[in-house]
């Protein structure tokens, strides 16, 4: 008995055991890598955000500085523009052609070993080409460029630890979702969109969960700390009664059918765009783009850029219908035309802003036959958002956080959760896949890398092993 007594006594406690456990030791330096990337996402997705927030004032600029008519004013700010994507375009495809576009794409390929992530050369293709195409004008998003630098970010930091490949693609996620929360300052819907949209990639443990909660969250407090908090697009939206709740059905209903719409149309638009530059030249396509995108800043600038502080303005301004009706079609058409050409720049927010003028138009066409409620018309052009957003990408649950936090909207959960919902679902019967899912396998097809059974299910063998796809490691 004595023998147990000093065997007992000289026994290391359970807590000490797991804190000299060398696991838990790795798992704190893998939370504040996490940390280091989540920081420095935000800091460099802040800096470009600010830097085209400066540039896009050049119209300004240039009228106080030439004494120009408006025609020739208008030829000057289409040259301007064009060279502005043309040297994006160039600067994309000379050092580092994946920069094109969004970037999702490319980091759900690298999260299942399809895609090399080249971070030196995407760091600065995505940021100054991200600076000069989102300078121009173009409708494209700036969550793109901060997508694909928090990732690259992410895979510079893996290399110089030499993390291994599982622990290389949690960190791959948490460096995407940093990105997001550095463009929107969503850092919930920044985590829900790694999760829901990798869902089939994403290397699922504690470790890797924890980790892109830290990155978001990271990102989120230093984009915060330089610009100030504020909702990304202030909407305020009132209470809604549930006999108004049938309406966001039909709003979710044609969602379904615009977002399927939508993507079929935005793959046929790269497809012949490519189909031009081939036989043409790279180079034209994006100057003609350019240079409407240059006129249309002074004519009609509501089709131009990514389109966040349009969203407020057509939910504050009673535009007529003919009005909201031009502004969906020239920004469907102009988005197509945008994201084609290969700059850098995302689709979020411009689907988040078309969808706000599909809101509105399809709340003014129910107007005219059943009177609605005050409040309705930024109602459904807030759950609208949500909505589209399901129907291309399909993320619902991302959707309805997506539009709680983007308008400080919280009164409209509920309508958005309807609206999401339908949306989704009408999607998927008829037909619809996921928008990053789709640019994936054509990126795929067109470098003639093969998909594998895996990679089209999206699902690892340490998926397979693990139970319900999520492993306590």
């Amino acid at each position: 008995m004595m023998n147990e007594a000093n065997e007992a006594s000289v026994s290391p406690a359970p807590h000490s055991a797991q804190a000299a456990d060398p696991s838990r030791r790795n798992d704190t330096t893998y939370y504040l890598i996490a940390l280091f990337v989540g920081a420095m996402t935000g800091l460099i997705g802040t800096a470009l955000h600010l830097g085209v927030d400066a540039i896009l004032e050049w119209p300004k600029y240039l009228h106080r500085a030439v004494d120009l008519d408006l025609g020739h004013f208008l030829l000057l700010t289409g040259a301007v523009s064009a060279t502005l994507v043309v040297l994006s375009v160039a600067l994309v495809r000379n050092l580092a052609p994946e920069a094109g576009g969004s970037g999702v794409q490319e980091i759900e390929g690298a999260m299942a070993g399809l895609r090399e992530v080249r971070w030196r050369r995407v760091l600065v293709a995505k940021f100054f080409g991200g600076f000069l195409s989102l300078g121009s004008g173009l409708v494209a998003g700036r969550e793109g460029p901060t997508i694909h630098m928090g990732a690259s970010i992410a895979q510079g930091a893996s290399e110089r630890l030499g993390l291994g490949p599982r622990d290389t693609r949690g960190l791959l996620a948490a460096g995407a979702a940093a990105g997001l929360a550095a463009a929107f300052g969503a850092p919930l819907a920044s985590i829900l969109f790694v999760i829901e949209e990798t869902r089939r990639q994403f290397p699922y443990s504690l470790k890797t969960y924890s980790a892109v909660m830290i990155a978001s969250v990271a990102s989120g407090v230093v984009t915060e700390a330089l610009t100030g908090r504020r909702p990304f697009m202030m909407i305020e939206v009132p209470d809604i009664a549930i006999s108004s709740l049938p309406a966001f059905i039909g709003l979710g209903i044609l969602l379904g059918f615009v977002g399927v719409a939508f993507n079929h149309c935005l793959v046929r638009a790269m497809d012949q765009a490519l189909a031009f530059g081939s036989r043409v030249s790279f180079y034209v396509l994006p100057a003609i783009v350019g240079f409407v995108i240059g006129v249309l800043l002074i004519v009609v600038p509501e089709a131009t850029q990514g389109g966040e502080a349009l969203a407020v303005t057509l939910t504050t301004e009673h535009m007529p219908l003919i009005t909201i009706a031009a502004v969906v079609l020239i920004r469907f058409v102009m988005t197509m035309a945008s994201y084609s050409i290969g700059a850098p720049g995302g689709i979020f927010a411009p689907i988040l802003a078309l969808a706000t003028a599909i809101g509105l138009f399809y709340g003014l066409v129910l107007d005219v036959y059943v009177p609605l409620p005050d409040g309705m018309l930024p109602a459904l052009a807030v759950a609208a958002m949500g909505g589209l957003f399901s129907a291309t990408v399909r993320a619902p649950l991302v959707g309805v956080v997506l539009l709680a936090e983007l308008t400080g909207a919280y009164s409209i959960l509920v309508p958005g959760i309807i609206t999401c919902l339908v949306a989704n679902i009408v999607a998927d019967r008829l037909g619809g896949r996921p928008i990053y899912e789709v640019l994936l396998e054509r990126t795929l097809r067109l470098s003639g890398t093969p998909v594998p059974d895996e990679a089209a299910t999206g699902k690892t063998d340490e998926q397979k092993n693990a139970i319900g796809g999520w492993d306590q490691r």
